[in-house]
């Protein structure tokens, strides 16, 4: 069947198996080399293999949950939408989550995902206590820190390609309501919205929507998000009555593949200057609901087919802080100049990381998203040089563009170490995707 990732770019015929036990699932590892894939929300094609997709998503319960320590233990198939569900309005809360709530446990392991919090809490990694991981042989190994470490530690961020995820235990927050304290702060351009974040360290979660369109003075202006659990005692009144908000099936919906006209420089440069208006006319601090502060396009349901049938990839780059200021300045010179810009551009400041594989290090992350075409192929091609330069990497989980020159040219020492794991341990023979085909790991 055709598959593809959320980017809808590349779109591939893939043999699919939907195994039910671990038995069938072993069947499926050792048939031939293969890749898990969970719900389908990594970008572009690290969760496709032409021979052996494995669905996982029939590996969807969750197991035990000790309500003293908040510890979960699940199935990797499980969503965290599903999780939210369950344990929020008993006062649980992920401790780190990604941009939609749409993944997979698996998926959100494979990745190391981060949230708007990596400055205090860190990656996904950090809330594990351990895995069930099945390796190149069929067999499954429990792994923490302690038992196993090798293979826990390149699991966590290596893209599924050390083994099938099966079973996870995590840590939940204990939280008091389902609302966020919010504060919005207009930063001009961008050295102002990095003072800000420097300036805001201590706050929770962070995030910043960049106008990637703007230049001169104005270059970078951005909307700066900070982010609190809201306590009981200090909420208004109209959010008392409902403490732990749910989510309704979504009110809006893209129901086909726009026409490429429709999103041009003119319509994202119109977007951008009426989302950065309105954000200057908002409340500085407002009490929003979880989904709208940590899900915002969740509540659009298909709004990756904004970007028309070709579909679109995400560029999304990490900058050491040294760096970053002087990498930013001159990408987002680069984007304007090219008027190829993205209406959803993302900046996020990580804290200090060390890990085996993962995409964080201490500096500043930005996203972008653009139509598929080869102009913007040409503009991320681009971005990647520079992100090299400045002795940054790019996250994985987003990448449908790069190749493997451009992957070593900001990751060398790690993906040496990485090939060499895999071939060690079996596991290049065994798990592959098309992404690590593309980037020859």
């Amino acid at each position: 069947m055709k598959l593809s990732g959320w980017g809808k770019y590349p779109v591939v015929d893939c043999q699919l198996s939907k195994p039910r036990s671990e038995e069938e699932l072993s069947q499926s590892v050792l048939k031939s080399n293969a890749i898990a894939r969970g719900n389908g929300r990594a970008y572009g094609d690290s969760a496709l293999n032409r021979t052996n997709t494995i669905d996982m998503r029939k590996f969807s319960h969750m197991l035990s949950f000790d309500p003293k320590s908040g510890q979960l233990v699940a199935e990797s198939g499980v969503l965290l939408s599903d999780i939210i569900k369950a344990f929020l309005p008993r006062g649980w809360f992920p401790i780190v989550t990604p941009g939609t709530r749409f993944v997979s446990l698996g998926g959100m392991v494979a990745a190391d995902v981060h949230g708007k919090n990596h400055h205090v809490d860190g990656s996904f990694g950090n809330c594990i206590d351990w895995l069930d991981v099945m390796s190149a042989d069929g067999n499954v190994m429990r792994c923490s820190r302690t038992e196993n470490a090798e293979l826990f530690n390149w699991t966590i961020g290596g893209m599924g390609l050390t083994g099938v995820i099966l079973r996870v235990a995590l840590r939940l927050r204990s939280v008091n309501t389902g609302w966020i304290r919010q504060t919005t702060h207009v930063a001009q351009n961008l050295d102002t919205a990095i003072d800000m974040f420097e300036d805001s360290l201590d706050a929770t979660y962070s995030v910043a929507w960049i106008d990637c369109l703007s230049s001169g003075d104005a270059l970078g202006r951005s909307l700066v998000m900070l982010g609190e659990h809201a306590t009981l005692s200090e909420l208004p009144n109209k959010c008392r009555a409902n403490l732990f908000p749910s989510v309704s099936k979504p009110k809006l919906a893209v129901p086909f593949s726009l026409p490429r006209f429709c999103l041009n420089t003119y319509s994202v440069r119109a977007f951008n200057a009426l989302y950065y208006w309105n954000g200057k006319r908002g409340d500085a601090t407002s009490y929003v609901n979880w989904n709208s502060y940590f899900y915002p396009l969740d509540s659009i349901m298909n709004w990756n087919r904004i970007y028309g049938r070709k579909g679109f990839a995400q560029f999304q780059c990490v900058l050491p802080l040294g760096n970053a200021r002087t990498s930013l300045n001159d990408m987002l010179e680069e984007i304007a100049a090219s008027g190829r810009g993205s209406f959803l551009a993302v900046l996020k400041r990580f804290g200090k990381q060390e890990s085996r594989f993962s995409f964080p290090m201490e500096g500043y992350t930005l996203a972008l998203d653009f139509p598929i075409s080869n102009g913007s192929v040409s503009l991320i091609q681009k971005l990647g040089q520079m992100t090299a330069k400045g002795g940054g990497r790019i996250y994985l989980a987003k990448d449908s563009i790069m190749n493997a020159q451009s992957l070593r040219a900001t990751d060398a020492a790690r993906v040496a170490e990485f090939e060499t794991m895999r071939q060690t341990s079996g596991a290049a023979e065994r798990f592959a995707s098309m992404q690590s085909e593309r980037l020859k790991l």
